[in-house]
């Protein structure tokens, strides 16, 4: 599908439409990850335990402070660079322009928690953090014809899946993960007018 006819659809398609899609996507995600878990873990449930597994130095450490310079250099590139390189075709805008805070809450925290779970949880531990930082950026493919875009997915994805190689925590990569995609998303909310 060419840019542009994504982009029609985008500004067919209601905030509600595609926010919905959206949840359906990290629900599928969250499934997927269940479904290769109990091929690949030969004990699954003890298995997601030890993934689950965090110390306080190290969750502040590794998963609050590394979120926070993200966060920074997110900042930082969004003020230097002109505003066409951070134009998503819309989604996002769309996403959190029109919901309060507590939505925008959920709905990072689910994207984090389901995201991570696949791609550090199952994948990571399975492939490497090569193959599943890669694949992480790849689903984002929305991205892909946005260099900006897509190099800062990239990197932020190497980044974390860096933290989980070693930390071994989700935990720790679900904190870093929702407080980018939580921030950024008030970020869009209170320039949409909404959230003035």
């Amino acid at each position: 599908m060419s840019r542009v006819k994504q982009a029609e659809l985008i500004k067919q398609m209601s905030s509600k439409e595609i926010t919905f899609h959206l949840l359906i996507t990290q629900v599928v995600l969250l499934l997927i990850a269940i479904v290769l878990s109990l091929i690949f873990f030969p004990s699954p449930l003890e298995q997601w335990m030890q993934l689950f597994e965090v110390q306080f130095p190290e969750w502040v450490l590794f998963g609050i402070i590394p979120g926070l310079i993200v966060i920074s250099v997110d900042f930082l590139l969004i003020a230097l660079l002109p505003e066409r390189y951070y134009d998503d075709g819309g989604v996002n805008k769309k996403v959190f322009e029109n919901q309060s805070v507590v939505k925008i809450f959920l709905i990072t925290l689910l994207i984090a928690i389901c995201e991570e779970a696949l791609f550090r949880g199952v994948l990571q531990t399975q492939f490497g953090f090569v193959i599943a930082s890669t694949l992480f950026a790849l689903i984002h493919f929305r991205y892909l014809k946005k260099v900006v875009l897509f190099v800062s997915v990239l990197l932020v994805s190497y980044f974390i899946g860096y933290i989980f190689h070693i930390t071994g925590s989700l935990p720790v990569t679900i904190t870093s993960h929702f407080l980018i995609d939580f921030v950024l998303g008030l970020w869009i909310y209170s320039r949409s007018g909404e959230g003035n």
